[in-house]
């Protein structure tokens, strides 16, 4: 005997019980929670992949050329492929043999042609950075302080040489100091004699300082457009004359920008050879020539990264002593 009947279906949910239930829901997990987990998987934290990928290119493209250079300095020219001798020997009984000559090394010093070059080179790029930075920071005050809607228009005329190629650039520069030059040709019509300026240490000045002076205008203008205004305005209540606020307040705050553009200006000009090559004279001795020279007139790769080595050293030391008054001049404020 069956007894049939209705079904018993559920009756309808109310509105306020469905969205309640949907509230009570996990909410779904989103991407970057679930690359997340997977980097915490692999014992990886996001801060370690942002750093990963400058780590790898600093390894593959700076750490492990180095290493090469470093490992042929120590070696001996030889006439063959490659052209130097080997570090490590192998006998036949199994033992390996490490053999570093230091003569390349003790040449740069015994050798009045590479110290003279090393000492050209910081008094080449030293001046060279003078120079830029006495004719960049009244240019970066300029822009600091100029109306919002030029400043754009400034610092693009700034960067604008950039958009053209470095050697052209040097090749046109050469063109306005030749002696029958845009410049020489301006002052005949004066009646002044023409100046050599090509194939001196005057072009190599100039052509550096053209070509390197965006990258002391631009720290300039990032320290300078932050600098507050009303500190100025506080001196100049308190009766101080604008030379002195330039002084006291303006030149401080703004030794940031002064270190880091001073380095980037010269860093790049002590090891410089395309601007001495073709600007400079003979007796415009710097080492980025002596290496060329080096490298492919003379074939001694190892001497030749031993001048490689060494000039990398004389650039890590004033890097270190500028890094070091820049961390004095923050902590001080």
């Amino acid at each position: 005997m069956s007894i049939h009947g209705p079904a018993l279906h559920p009756g309808p949910v109310e509105p306020e019980k469905a969205a309640s239930r949907r509230e009570d829901a996990p909410p779904p997990p989103r991407p970057w929670t679930m690359i997340e987990r997977g980097l915490a998987a692999v014992g990886l934290s996001g801060k370690a992949l942002v750093i990963f990928a400058p780590a790898l290119w600093l390894t593959l493209f700076f750490l492990v050329p180095l290493a090469v250079v470093l490992q042929i300095s120590f070696s001996i020219k030889e006439f063959g492929r490659p052209p130097y001798s080997d570090m490590l020997s192998f006998a036949e009984d199994g033992t390996v043999q490490m053999t570093l000559h230091l003569s390349n090394y003790m040449r740069l010093f015994q050798d009045s042609l590479y110290v003279s070059a090393y000492f050209s080179s910081i008094r080449i790029a030293l001046i060279s950075t003078l120079i830029a930075l006495l004719i960049g920071y009244p240019m970066a005050y300029a822009i600091a302080r100029a109306p919002d809607r030029w400043r754009n228009i400034l610092l693009m005329l700034v960067i604008l040489p950039f958009w053209t190629s470095f050697l052209l650039r040097v090749y046109a520069l050469s063109t306005f100091m030749r002696g029958n030059g845009v410049i020489n040709n301006f002052l005949g019509l004066f009646g002044i004699p023409p100046i050599q300026m090509m194939q001196t240490d005057f072009a190599v000045y100039v052509g550096i300082v053209y070509t390197y002076l965006p990258f002391m205008i631009l720290p300039l203008y990032t320290t300078l457009v932050k600098l507050d205004g009303a500190l100025l305005e506080a001196s100049a209540d308190l009766g101080a004359r604008p030379w002195r606020t330039f002084v006291s307040i303006t030149l401080p705050l703004s030794m940031p920008g002064i270190i880091a553009g001073s380095m980037l200006v010269f860093i790049p000009a002590i090891g410089e050879f395309v601007i001495p090559s073709l600007l400079g004279g003979p007796g415009t001795l710097m080492i980025g020539r002596v290496l060329w020279d080096e490298f492919f007139a003379n074939t001694n790769w190892p001497r030749a990264a031993a001048v490689a080595i060494a000039m990398l050293v004389v650039v890590v030391v004033p890097i270190m002593l500028m890094q070091r008054a820049q961390s004095a001049v923050v902590e001080r404020r």
